[in-house]
């Protein structure tokens, strides 16, 4: 077994810390504040080939391996983890599909997204099914040469920043459970399209939303691969997806931990540096080594992908732990610096905001505890509402 990144990834790996440490991390309180998305930062990753980086090179990408992806995801995470859930968890997921896509999609779509220049929303969540996503009310219906989608999304990362949607709707409404899903590209700007933003506690640059979709015409060739296939291309990415996700919240963790540590060695009381006191020190150990070792079981996850193997157990069981073991120590981190730690001048509150969506993101905590649980007892032995999904 072989734990270190070969030379081309660390290569890489240090080019997208200094990038990171130079152009995204002194900034993340103030977009935070600001509300505002960085598209210019969009734009630079567009430029350094790290949008859709798994997507083969004779469709535009880098067909780099699912490992150099998340390795990527977690070095950007470490100064934002709010902007990596939109353009690398998003990013994947969005990538996969439309680069399964004909060839006006690649070119009118994939294209421009990997190379930072527009943004797509995954919008599969309606408000009344989320985990149950196959009980979606979303229409659309062909007509001739073009589909017509009724219907609305809700709770759709970067929605409001969104050039266009990849929008599963049921094409098929008579067919039962996932066969009548299928998946389109939705241009933002048609008539007929409507957004609405949230006021989320976290996650303040990259404003989620809902899409509504009234009498929308699509051309037909913005149908992504065969009718009634897009439940299952949009389950194909999840394993993945929430692999990066769990990424994404250990590297804020990590660089909470690692800060936490410096103040501690300076922090003197009762004569001598807080560090010497094992109520401060044990914390931060007993949080790294858990972190480490969830870390490790990412990469695996994701190495196993790369060997055609299936991580959809990984995917599960670091989904639910990365954003819970992450939470706690960013917590203790804050309350390590006393009552400054508490204010929004250190990151820590807002780190804390930020993990806590990734906890929800492409399945709740429970819902992720379910994935794992198929895997590890059998699907008969699901509870029986979920059985048959």
């Amino acid at each position: 077994m072989d734990f270190e990144f070969n030379e081309e990834q660390v290569a890489l790996r240090d080019m997208v810390r200094r990038f990171t440490e130079k152009e995204v991390a002194p900034y993340y309180t103030q977009w935070d504040r600001e509300k505002k998305y960085p598209k210019h930062i969009n734009k630079k990753i567009g430029e350094l080939g790290l949008i859709g980086m798994t997507v083969p090179p004779e469709k535009g990408g880098m067909g780099a391996p699912y490992v150099t992806e998340g390795m990527v995801c977690e070095e950007v995470s470490r100064g934002d983890c709010s902007i990596t859930m939109s353009t690398f968890v998003v990013g994947h997921l969005d990538a996969e599909i439309l680069a399964q896509g004909n060839e006006t999609l690649r070119k009118d779509f994939l294209q421009p997204f990997l190379a930072g220049d527009k943004i797509p929303a995954f919008a599969i969540t309606e408000p009344g099914s989320g985990t149950d996503a196959v009980a979606m009310k979303a229409t659309a219906i062909k007509k001739g040469a073009k589909y017509i989608l009724n219907g609305e999304k809700a709770g759709i990362t970067a929605m409001m920043d969104a050039d266009f949607a990849v929008v599963f709707a049921k094409s098929d409404p008579a067919a039962a459970g996932a066969k009548g899903v299928s998946c389109f590209v939705v241009p933002t700007d048609y008539p007929g399209v409507t957004l609405q933003s949230y006021e989320d506690m976290g996650v303040r640059s990259v404003a989620r939303g809902s899409i509504f979709m009234e009498d929308v015409e699509i051309p037909d060739y913005y149908l992504i691969g065969k009718e009634g296939r897009g439940f299952a291309m949009g389950m194909e990415g999840f394993d993945i997806s929430r692999i990066l996700l769990a990424l994404e919240a250990i590297a804020p963790a990590m660089v909470s931990l690692e800060e936490t540590i410096e103040y501690a060695k300076q922090r003197n009381t009762f004569g001598r540096p807080i560090a010497t006191f094992e109520g401060v020190s044990f914390p931060i150990v007993e949080h790294i080594s858990i972190l480490e070792a969830v870390r490790l079981l990412c990469y695996k996850g994701l190495w196993m992908r790369d060997q055609g193997k299936s991580s959809t157990k990984i995917a599960g069981m670091v989904k639910w732990m990365a954003p819970r073991f992450s939470t706690n120590a960013i917590r203790d981190c804050l309350v390590m610096h006393g009552h400054p730690g508490y204010t929004n001048e250190f990151p820590f509150e807002q780190r804390l905001r930020d993990v806590l969506a990734i906890e929800i993101a492409d399945g709740t905590s429970q819902v992720s505890k379910l994935v794992a649980l198929r895997e590890l007892f059998g699907r008969e032995y699901l509870p029986y509402t979920y059985r048959n999904k």
